[in-house]
């Protein structure tokens, strides 16, 4: 059957794309939904009449899509799961794991954009997702797979890492500060012999 988008659909095409799709999909989810229109000469005049407003709107899409790929391209997510001594799996990473992880970060992106391959992470480890934005737009991000054990000693060794550090910023503050405090103790001391210099010639 030959529609008309309403909207744009992950994986089919955008508002106002005209395309071919399986009649059952047209009837049971796309027309019902509203989210096309049969394609006939009326509704393909409506959508030309549109087509300037249409256009504003992917223009808009597009610009939105590139500032999201930017900062999501920078993103990297841990998620820990069960797993044996070995690194495999009890269970398996799902789209739903990564979009809740992202939501924690304040990003917003349908599951059926994300697209994680299950089958293939089967083991603690770096993959890449890919999330799919608008048009052919993607970001990938780095997902690391942890073990509750791993994560247990990543969180220990970044603790020690953070804790080494103070320790040494805090050495270095008071041997700064005992610079300071010496230096200004010989200034002090330079000050009165200057001082006492005169009284002694007289």
């Amino acid at each position: 059957m030959k529609i008309i988008l309403n909207q744009d659909v992950v994986h089919l095409g955008e508002e106002g794309d005209i395309v071919e799709v399986k009649d059952g999909y047209a009837r049971n989810y796309l027309l019902p939904t509203k989210t096309a229109v049969i394609y006939n000469k009326a509704n393909a005049a409506l959508f030309k009449s549109r087509e300037a407003a249409i256009e504003k709107r992917k223009s808009e899409k597009r610009a939105a899509s590139a500032s999201l790929k930017e900062r999501l391209d920078n993103v990297s997510l841990t998620i820990v799961v069960p797993a044996g001594e070995s690194g495999k799996l009890f269970g398996s990473v799902t789209s739903a794991m990564v979009q809740a992880e992202l939501q924690k970060l304040g990003f917003e992106i349908e599951r059926k954009k994300i697209e994680v391959a299950t089958h293939a992470i089967k083991m603690t480890g770096t993959y890449s997702v890919v999330v799919h934005l608008y048009e052919n737009d993607l970001s990938h991000i780095k997902l690391s797979v942890m073990s509750e054990a791993e994560k247990l000693a990543a969180d220990k060794a970044k603790a020690e890492a953070e804790a080494k550090a103070e320790a040494e910023r805090k050495a270095a503050e008071e041997a700064a500060a005992a610079a300071a405090a010496e230096t200004a103790e010989e200034a002090t001391a330079e000050a009165e012999e200057s001082a006492e210099a005169p009284a002694e010639n007289n």
